[in-house]
């Protein structure tokens, strides 16, 4: 009625104002004004009218409209003047007519609300008759009329137009069914869609073509049960807009898919080609049929026919009426539409393929039956548009990847087997095409392959992705550039797979480019050569194909063939290292990914693979190392010595402990090996962290870690000495302190029983009391360690006994006791201790020459020989000459430390009854005999050495003082044995001792011999071995001859002077 012909007015006029005075209003929406305008003719009806009695006040008018701002009020001062403003005249037209409602009552007060809402609508009608009125009398007048003279002023005039146009054309599409009247009005909405095109407006455009997709029939919910002839023209008026005006319609694209994609279903459903939806049948998830005789299929419930049962006549009659869509014009003019897709403009194209993307999206979404009707047509187009500039093909991909990445991964594996399979088509296709040097586009094409390996965990998808990269791989090799790394993406993703099938062709693909496309094509791949090695790498790690893993290695060894062989192909290749300077290419490019990535094999992998990693590693480094740079060796080391931080990781006690006894140890004499081999690059690079590292060996829980570095330690500087400046001899040397130092097991002499436990292990303690300090019942530290290099139990063995092997269960089951790890550790400090007293003798006097000199003494005093000069022809091997007096001193005070805490430990008999009763449990208890006399013999052969050194004159009178001092110390110590054992222990060490000083010129024995006499005739009343009392005899004789005591007899002459003569 009027009412609601007021309402839009003052909805209009809202509108209008708002737009009209933009930002210069109080208005914070045209609701404001809206709600406004009424309550001002509200007022006006209710101050001027004289019905009304009881007026309405300012306050309640400002109350009336309190919250009408978008929640906020109104100024109150802006009210009050319209109040005021209303109140002083009334808003009145032209020849308005008061009018009156004439009452029964003689009262003409109004006094209720009902009453005060009638006049009001009685205003309103009167006032919507007079805007008529006025309307109808302006008709008439005469007004110029103006013709359009451009083609620009088409536009204003149909954005004015054109909603009575498109209400016109939709009146008389909807409800006549006139073929003529019909055909006028496709007509006219393509010509409107064509204007709209023309001058780009979208909305008008968007709503006319909704317009003509929803009289299709295809898309609505009345569905196709109501489809007429017109319909049908409408479908056809479609499709004339997608062929005539495709570079204008972008987002529109989106209902005009629809229909299409509708009217293949309409086709298929008309045709007959369904018959299994027609009939009921759906296809069970096993993919069985199950007959669903009432259940209407999705396809039938997409096209409108909605609803429990299914009417199979209606179905028959639908089949009849929509047959024509199938009709041979229909279906060639839908094909134009993707065939002619390759006449779309750059623009054009994206948006037309965008939205078929998205209808793909929407057809693939049944659970049931999936359709991949528009899927087939991307492929289509995708072949079609190939031969399009780069830059809109970039644009197009962009879209069609990105929906194979979502295809791809489809819960239904049909859907994406055959996304899969297109892709291979396409990807086919577009490899032919090749690729020039620094372009990326093949790897964005094949990117989809990588996403749905990454993405679909289906074994059977996985498969068939890789064997269609396989397939690219064996017949477009030549043309492949940027897509290598896709390829190698792919196969890193493969794997790791659990699936023997996927990993040997993948595998085997990953080969044939490594020993074959590599060889042929190497500049071509150079830019995918890491990925390569890190896709091998990852094969390697698989634990699952150990077989795979270790030609993976050796694949990886033939990897740095070709770095050695075509360096200049690194250098020459620019790319994105830009930053990286060309002679430094070779090694960011080529070198480095190879050992980084035998690194990563090292610290992933089971003991097998990783030591042959380990091992290939090294390799490289000896083979190719002399073409390496001093700054590459850097960056290889910060590598090579992760090994070892593996170990700083918190893992279990078992695999930890057989890390550190396979593969750091490995690795601890493979770094030696390559430092010793480039040590003129590597010693100013390198021996500082080679030292460090040797010394962090040591400090580990385990024996034969700590017995590797101490030999590695030997090794290096046995190997290396006689180029060792004296900066490095140095520091070699303040590495040994370092080690002695840490590791003297001072807690061996401090420690202290817990608890009452120990009792346990006590079992005839008074048979124990009556044991000498250091009995034949007693056992060496050392000895009961002394287990092969190489064999895997070590971590285990904390028992000192020489019976360890018997005890290595009962220990097992103790080592969780922080007693049992404590006397772990100090075990092998002992072990440590000696080694590094063995390593300083071999440094110093070169391997086993010591142990000659001692055997000769021996044979010397057997035979009472006449010529006591023993002659070592290794001697000079050694690096005594390397060192000065002031490094050898260092050595000495350490040897030394060593010897005391040594003779500390062996003389507490109470300590060491202590801690064999806590668990040092062997036959009897410990004792540190090897390190006390080791030590002191080691000592002594430096200190005569310098003695008799001629380039060392000025060190000879500390040598002298050292040599009495620690000469006589030990033959006091000596002295005071109780143990027969102890004293045969000493047999070498006195030997030792008194053939030296029997060496010495006529002056120095003087010396010697009135410091060391009264205890040399204490020794004499011990009972010692024979060659030693004739060893001290003839030292006796000497102190005849050379206080003058005796006239010696001309043999004992002789010899002396033989004696003097050699020195």
């Amino acid at each position: 009625g009027e009412a609601q012909k007021i309402d839009r007015l003052m909805e209009k006029f809202a509108a209008r104002y708002l737009e009209c005075n933009q930002g210069q209003t109080l208005f914070a929406s045209a609701d404001t004004a809206y709600v406004l305008a009424y309550s001002i003719i509200m007022l006006t009806t209710d101050l001027h009218s004289p019905q009304v009695k009881n007026k309405m006040t300012k306050e309640q008018y400002i109350k009336m409209n309190r919250g009408i701002n978008d929640s906020k009020d109104l100024p109150e001062e802006y009210l009050s003047s319209i109040y005021n403003e209303i109140a002083g005249k009334k808003i009145a037209m032209k020849e308005t007519k008061e009018l009156t409602i004439p009452t029964k009552s003689t009262k003409q007060s109004v006094a209720n609300e009902k009453q005060r809402r009638l006049l009001y609508n009685l205003e309103m009608e009167q006032m919507a008759k007079t805007a008529k009125a006025l309307m109808e009398a302006v008709s008439h007048v005469q007004a110029p009329f103006t013709s359009a003279t451009h083609l620009e002023h088409v536009r204003p005039m149909f954005k004015l137009a054109w909603t009575p146009f498109l209400a016109a054309f939709s009146v008389g599409l909807q409800d006549c069914d006139d073929t003529e009247v019909a055909s006028l009005c496709l007509e006219g909405i393509r010509c409107a869609i064509r204007i709209a095109c023309i001058f780009s407006i979208q909305l008008e455009r968007d709503a006319y073509v909704q317009a003509l997709a929803r009289f299709t029939l295809l898309t609505v919910s009345s569905g196709i049960t109501e489809m007429k002839q017109k319909n049908i023209d409408t479908i056809k008026t479609l499709i004339t807009v997608a062929h005539t005006d495709g570079n204008y319609l972008g987002n529109s694209w989106h209902e005009i898919l629809k229909c299409i994609s509708q009217l293949e279903l309409a086709q298929l459903i008309g045709t007959g080609v369904k018959p299994r939806y027609i009939s009921g049948t759906v296809r069970g998830r096993e993919g069985s049929i199950t007959g669903t005789k009432d259940q209407a299929p999705d396809e039938f419930v997409g096209l409108g026919l909605v609803g429990g049962n299914v009417d199979w006549k209606q179905i028959a009659s639908i089949q009849e009426s929509i047959g024509e869509t199938s009709s041979q014009s229909v279906v060639v003019a839908v094909d134009r539409i993707f065939t002619g897709s390759t006449r779309l403009d750059g623009n054009a194209i994206v948006d037309f393929v965008r939205w078929l993307c998205a209808v793909s999206v929407d057809e693939l979404l049944s659970p049931t039956h999936p359709r991949m009707f528009s899927l087939q047509k991307i492929v289509e187009i995708s072949y079609y548009n190939m031969g399009r500039i780069r830059l809109q093909w970039s644009r197009i991909w962009e879209v069609i990847g990105d929906h194979f990445n979502k295809v791809g991964c489809n819960p239904n594996e049909d859907v994406a087997i055959f996304a899969v399979d297109s892709l291979r088509q396409l990807s086919m296709k577009f490899l032919e095409k090749g690729e020039l040097a620094n372009f990326r586009f093949q790897k964005d094409f094949l990117r989809p392959f990588e996403h749905i390996m990454k993405r679909n965990r289906s074994p059977t998808i996985r498969d068939m992705v890789v064997r269609c990269i396989a397939q690219m791989v064996n017949s477009q090799a030549a043309n492949i550039r940027s897509g290598w790394k896709n390829i190698f993406s792919v196969f890193h993703l493969a794997a790791s797979d659990q699936d023997e099938s996927i990993v040997e062709l993948a595998f085997q693909t990953t080969g044939h480019i490594v020993t074959t496309v590599f060889e042929k094509y190497f500049p071509a791949t150079i830019d995918s050569f890491q990925d390569a090695v890190k896709c091998l790498s990852e094969f390697a790690c698989n634990a699952a194909f150990p077989d795979t893993s270790m030609e993976a290695i050796r694949l990886i060894r033939h990897c740095a063939k070709y770095v050695s062989d075509r360096p200049q192909a690194f250098k020459e290749y620019t790319s994105d290292d830009i930053n990286v300077a060309p002679e430094d290419r070779v090694w960011v490019r080529g070198w480095f990914p190879i050992l980084f990535e035998l690194s990563c094999i090292i610290n992933r992998c089971k003991l097998d693979v990783r030591t042959r990693g380990l091992t290939v590693m090294f390799e490289v480094m000896k083979t190719y190392g002399h073409t390496y740079e001093k700054h590459w060796w850097q960056d290889l080391f910060r590598i090579v010595f992760r090994i070892f931080d593996n170990m700083k990781l918190p893992e279990q006690q078992t695999e930890k402990a057989e890390w550190m006894t396979t593969t750091c140890n490995h690795a601890l004499y493979a770094i030696c090996d390559v430092f010793t081999q480039y040590f003129e690059v590597l010693s100013d690079v390198l021996l500082d962290d080679v030292f460090s590292q040797l010394y962090w060996c040591v400090q580990q829980d385990n024996e034969q870690l700590a017995r590797s570095g101490t030999n590695c330690l030997e090794n290096v500087v046995i190997l290396n000495g006689e180029k060792f400046t004296l900066e490095i001899w140095d520091k070699t040397c303040s590495c040994m302190l370092d080690i002695f130092k840490t590791t003297i097991p001072h807690t061996l002499l401090t420690w202290r029983t817990t608890g009452g436990e120990n009792d346990l292990l006590f079992q005839s303690d008074a048979k124990e009391k009556q044991l000498d300090t250091v009995s034949q019942k007693s056992v060496d530290i050392h000895e009961s360690v002394q287990l092969r290099l190489g064999d895997n139990r070590f971590h285990n063995q904390l028992i000192l006994g020489s019976s360890a092997s018997e005890e290595i269960n009962k220990v097992r089951s103790t080592t969780k006791s922080s007693e049992q790890k404590l006397f772990a550790a100090l075990l092998i400090k002992c072990v440590v201790q000696l080694e590094l007293i063995q390593t300083i003798d071999s440094i110093v006097f070169f391997p086993v020459t010591s142990k000659k000199e001692d055997a000769e003494n021996l044979a010397a005093a057997q035979r009472d020989a006449v010529d006591f000069d023993v002659h070592v022809d290794t001697q000079d091997q050694g690096m005594y000459r390397f060192l000065t007096s002031q490094q050898l001193f260092k050595l000495l005070d350490c040897l030394l430390e060593s010897h005391r805490f040594a003779k500390a430990f062996n003389a507490n008999n109470e300590q060491r009854t202590a801690l064999w009763k806590a668990g040092f449990k062997g036959k009897s208890k410990p004792n540190l005999l090897k390190q006390e006399t080791s030590s002191l013999a080691c000592g002594l052969r430096i200190l005569f050495r310098m003695y008799v050194d001629e380039s060392r004159t000025n060190a000879w009178e500390e040598v002298q003082r050292r040599l009495l001092n620690v000469c006589s110390e030990a033959l006091g110590y000596f002295l005071t044995l109780t143990s027969e054992t102890h004293r045969e222990a000493w047999t070498n060490l006195l030997l030792l001792f008194l053939t030296k000083v029997l060496k010495i010129s006529d002056e120095r024995f003087r010396a010697h011999a009135s410091f060391y006499y009264p205890l040399l005739c204490e020794i004499t009343q011990f009972d010692l071995i024979p060659e030693l009392r004739a060893v001290l005899r003839r030292f006796f004789l000497r102190i005849g001859v050379v206080f003058k005591i005796s006239q010696p007899p001309d043999r004992v002459l002789g010899t002396a002077g033989s004696t003097e003569s050699s020195d």
